[in-house]
């Protein structure tokens, strides 16, 4: 599917128009809230009555700052967890205690955070700069982005990339900070500020961009190996084109699957070269997750979906999280998780998508994408808490 030609704003013009979309764009995503007083459509669900399918409690609780944003999400590397708050602080966390194994103070704020292999964790702060620390918390280097960064940094195969607000992915030595590579997309007048994440599995980054993209890319030399188009630009107005993909890439041999806002979620098999297998018409919220069977997708209305990852057909879904501002999903072993802006943690059957659990985590809304560990799942809350949840 060939792309839409779109001519490029003044800079000026271009970060006017960035600033609107955010404000306008959050809006939509949290289920029009700013209706919600006239229009009952819009309203959160209330927390309904279930019966218990399982067993949900807080196995630890840690502070690793404060603060909160779309920028934000846990890394899990090994048996350690490895995250950043708005505040400026840094943190490697043992998985099994909740124990902080370090904290480092960037001296900024951050927006984005974290990103790390195990060996190398990095951060962004307001100033453009991608910062980057040893594993013992000691700070390795930092080193200018072209702008600003919004998006956690995706660290492996010896570099550190970063995606930039003028629609550029950059790549940075993981040891030096010195810029490997630079590869810029042309992007629309308005782009979304909400949850995306890339990923780099077996020497690839996996990235969303605006416009419905999806970029395949050696980490190392930053060749483009293959680049997909999800979804394309509809509506009338800058605001009706919105294509963003959101989430984080999904990867489930041989199939690599994505999701847009105002667009579709697709799955593409990379072993015969990036060939179309599905796709479906959907506005994803915050992205999408998966299992061996099943892909499982919120709309920017907080309806969850199931399509067949084989055909993309729809097996079940489930109302009751309706406007309820869910962060990404997560798959666990016993059920499929949900976090929302009230602090709660929602499980669901994968089979068929019934409630089966439910707990609070505190601390305001739950914006970080939620992380599937064998303990248990990973909840970065509102107020800069880092809290394993585990069911059984």
């Amino acid at each position: 599917m060939s792309l839409p030609t779109i001519r490029k704003s003044s800079s000026s013009a271009m970060r006017a128009l960035r600033l609107s979309a955010l404000a306008l764009s959050l809006t939509a995503l949290a289920g029009c809230s700013m209706f919600s007083s006239k229009d009952p459509r819009f309203e959160p669900a209330p927390l309904t009555e279930y019966t218990p399918g399982v067993a949900a409690k807080i196995s630890w609780s840690t502070s690793i700052g404060s603060g909160a944003d779309s920028g934000f999400a846990p890394q899990v590397a090994g048996s350690s967890v490895y995250a950043a708050t708005v505040s400026g602080q840094v943190s490697k966390v043992d998985l099994d205690t909740g124990r902080v194994q370090w904290s480092a103070n960037a001296g900024k704020k951050l927006t984005a955070g974290a990103g790390s292999d195990g060996v190398v964790t990095a951060v962004a702060s307001v100033d453009g700069n991608v910062i980057a620390f040893d594993d013992s918390g000691k700070e390795l280097w930092r080193s200018r982005s072209s702008s600003a960064v919004n998006v956690p940094p995706a660290v492996g195969a010896g570099v550190v990339v970063v995606r930039t607000s003028d629609y550029r992915l950059q790549a940075f030595d993981a040891s030096t900070g010195d810029l490997r590579w630079s590869l810029q997309r042309p992007g629309p007048a308005l782009s979304l500020k909400t949850s995306m994440q890339m990923r780099i599995i077996d020497g690839l980054l996996l990235a969303g961009m605006p416009n419905g993209r999806l970029m395949a890319i050696d980490a190392a030399q930053g060749r483009l190996v293959w680049e997909g188009s999800i979804s394309v630009s509809r509506g009338a107005t800058d605001l009706e084109r919105i294509n963003d993909v959101v989430g984080a890439p999904q990867v489930v041999d041989p199939l690599l699957c994505g999701a847009t806002y105002q667009g579709r979620v697709a799955c593409f098999d990379v072993s015969q070269g990036g060939r179309l297998v599905w796709d479906r018409e959907f506005s994803a919220g915050t992205g999408i997750a998966a299992d061996n069977q099943m892909l499982y997708a919120a709309n920017s209305r907080d309806q969850i979906d199931a399509f067949a990852l084989t055909d993309g057909q729809t097996i079940w879904t489930q109302k009751a999280l309706r406007n309820r501002g869910l962060a990404p999903l997560a798959v666990l072993p016993q059920a499929l998780a949900a976090g929302d802006k009230e602090g709660y943690v929602h499980f669901l059957s994968r089979l068929d998508g019934t409630l089966l659990g439910r707990v609070s985590v505190g601390g305001g809304a739950i914006v970080s994408p939620l992380v599937g560990t064998p303990r248990g799942v990973l909840v970065q809350t509102g107020n800069g808490n880092l809290v394993l949840v585990g069911i059984n």
